[in-house]
């Protein structure tokens, strides 16, 4: 299949190669289970500049058979005393992701979610959301992923945890419906360790499936997410939080709002600074060489008549004469006009040889 660049939305964003980096504030469960703390996590995520917030919406009765909704879960960050309870503690409401949404978007930011079954799935799609997410866990949940792709809708998919055959399968099983697809790498360990990140990996996905690819950090700093900029990546997911001392197990692995700000301020550096494709010499830099790099000047007071030898020369900033990288052409130069210590040379000041190489107003 021919290489796609970029997935659009319905309303006409374009996310991949050529685009803006498409940075996502992933709430996550982070917000507690509390609707006025999810309101204050879009708007924290608005202030610092994000393009999108991503929430998780779960129905337990389609998620967690009896026994897994029954275990016992009494850790540390637990939310209740058995799993289900945990997960239901956490869980809002379509009603309220609708209400999240209309909230989001009024602040320019779009609104999407990893919906973990087909309940939580025809509930977002009643909310018009113009993408949706696959999470990495559900890359291999064949009757979830076909009923994903059948909608049409823009897809971003999440690749931890998950083999080079398994994204082989759900990216062909999605193209069996269409092509608007971009593949995420990530590492699905809460918090990722830098030397198991695999940015390259990137490349690989990106080769692989000639689809675009961003990044999905686990990581508790900024810099693998920042460079993976730098590597290609057209969306960034980080999991955000406002306070990484709150109970949950992702709050660690999560951005503070200062820090999801410094993430969206560097991603932006670092796209201006690939701009410039090739070497390129600015005016900037022609100043700076004016005061900084040396040019050719004598050594001593000399005749005219003298033919020029290395003792005759030395070099000096600023450059107000010949450079010195014309060293060799101008040594057996025969000077027309006495000269003095210090000064710099000068083409007009030469003949013979020297004179004969470069025009009378070259300097370098």
């Amino acid at each position: 299949m021919a290489y796609s660049s970029y997935i659009t939305t319905r309303s006409g964003l374009r996310i991949g190669q050529g685009q803006p980096c498409f940075i996502v504030a992933e709430v996550g469960n982070n917000h507690q289970g509390e609707m006025d703390h999810a309101r204050r996590m879009v708007e924290e995520a608005a202030r610092a500049g994000v393009q999108a917030v991503k929430f998780q919406k779960r129905h337990l009765e389609s998620l967690l058979t009896r026994t897994g909704r029954e275990a016992p879960y009494c850790g540390v960050n637990s939310f209740g005393p058995t799993y289900g309870a945990h997960r239901l503690a956490l869980e809002l409401d379509a009603q309220q992701m609708g209400e999240l949404k209309l909230l989001a978007e009024s602040l320019g930011l779009v609104f999407f979610a990893s919906a973990w079954d087909e309940v939580s799935l025809d509930e977002m799609l009643a909310l018009d959301v113009e993408i949706l997410k696959v999470c990495s866990a559900d890359l291999v949940n064949v009757p979830l992923m076909r009923r994903v792709a059948e909608t049409r809708l823009p897809i971003i998919l999440s690749t931890g945890m998950s083999s080079l055959d398994e994204i082989d399968a759900a990216v062909a099983l999605i193209r069996t419906y269409h092509n608007e697809l971009v593949l995420l790498h990530c590492n699905s360990s809460y918090p990722c360790l830098e030397e198991q990140i695999g940015l390259p990996v990137m490349d690989t996905l990106r080769e692989r499936y000639q689809l675009p690819v961003g990044y999905s950090g686990h990581e508790r700093g900024l810099a693998p997410s920042v460079a993976s900029v730098a590597l290609g990546a057209c969306v960034v997911e980080r999991h955000f939080t406002l306070d990484k001392n709150q109970v949950g197990t992702d709050h660690q692995a999560s951005l503070e709002p200062a820090e999801l700000a410094l993430l969206v301020r560097m991603v932006r550096e670092v796209e201006q600074s690939m701009v410039q494709k090739g070497k390129k010499v600015f005016p900037e830099e022609l100043a700076a060489a004016k005061k900084l790099r040396k040019c050719l000047v004598f050594s001593r007071d000399l005749p005219a008549g003298h033919v020029l030898v290395s003792a005759d020369l030395t070099t000096r900033s600023p450059l107000d004469g010949i450079s010195p990288v014309h060293w060799d052409e101008v040594l057996g130069a025969v000077l027309l006009r006495p000269v003095k210590h210090e000064e710099p040379l000068q083409w007009e000041t030469l003949s013979a040889r020297g004179a004969g190489a470069k025009t009378a107003s070259s300097s370098t």
